[in-house]
């Protein structure tokens, strides 16, 4: 990464605390010499930030099993019954809702939700993750607050955004998580083809990384 740790810094004590809310980082990648229009091409990458993004993130799980439904509740996961999901569908209200949380799925629901739901999550990359056999609610539950997804948005745009922070985070574990994406994504498209990288605040106007 071109910018140093203390450039970072220095950006981060001069626009924090500038609003009334607590800003997020942000980070906007560019590439170049990717056709997005391939779909072997585009982004769907999953990372884990080692220092969390500052901000707790909610999970809902759509189900109707009584085991998922009791495990989920047992790790203070919003559950939906299956038989909301029409109603859901039915009030923007509800959709918008959803935005706010890490979806996941009982596998034999996710027809329903896509019939019902993926107009207004496919385009948004929300679709619900399905709760494969195996997978531990009590880990995703502990890892939400870590848990970011880079994905292409469009067929034609050869640029990412994520959220790597929030404001009131130390500088050094911001910069780490920015490292952790910038290796990632590098690693999945190739250094030559990331054009540059820019961060900002919520509200903030970006500065250039690399």
């Amino acid at each position: 990464m071109a910018m140093s740790l203390e450039e970072f810094s220095k950006f981060m004590a001069e626009n924090k605390g500038q609003r009334k809310f607590k800003q997020s980082v942000e980070l906007a990648v560019n590439f170049k010499g990717i056709d997005f229009t391939k779909q072997d091409n585009r982004l769907n990458i999953e990372i884990l930030l080692p220092n969390g993004k500052g901000k707790s993130k909610k999970i809902m799980v759509f189900a109707t099993d009584k085991n998922i439904v009791d495990d989920a509740r047992k790790n203070g996961i919003e559950v939906v019954d299956g038989a909301e999901i029409a109603r859901i569908a039915a009030d923007q209200a509800r959709l918008n809702s959803l935005l706010g949380y890490d979806l996941f799925a009982q596998p034999n629901l996710m027809p329903t939700i896509a019939k019902a739901l993926g107009q207004f999550l496919g385009p948004r990359n929300s679709m619900p993750k399905p709760l494969l056999s195996g997978i531990n609610l009590g880990a995703i539950a502990g890892e939400a607050s870590r848990r970011i997804a880079i994905r292409s948005r469009g067929k034609y745009l050869p640029t990412v955004h994520t959220v790597v922070g929030s404001e009131d985070m130390e500088p050094q574990k911001v910069f780490d998580n920015i490292t952790e994406v910038m290796n990632r994504i590098k690693g999945k498209v190739g250094q030559n083809n990331v054009r540059s990288a820019y961060v900002k605040l919520t509200m903030s106007k970006p500065i250039k990384i690399t």
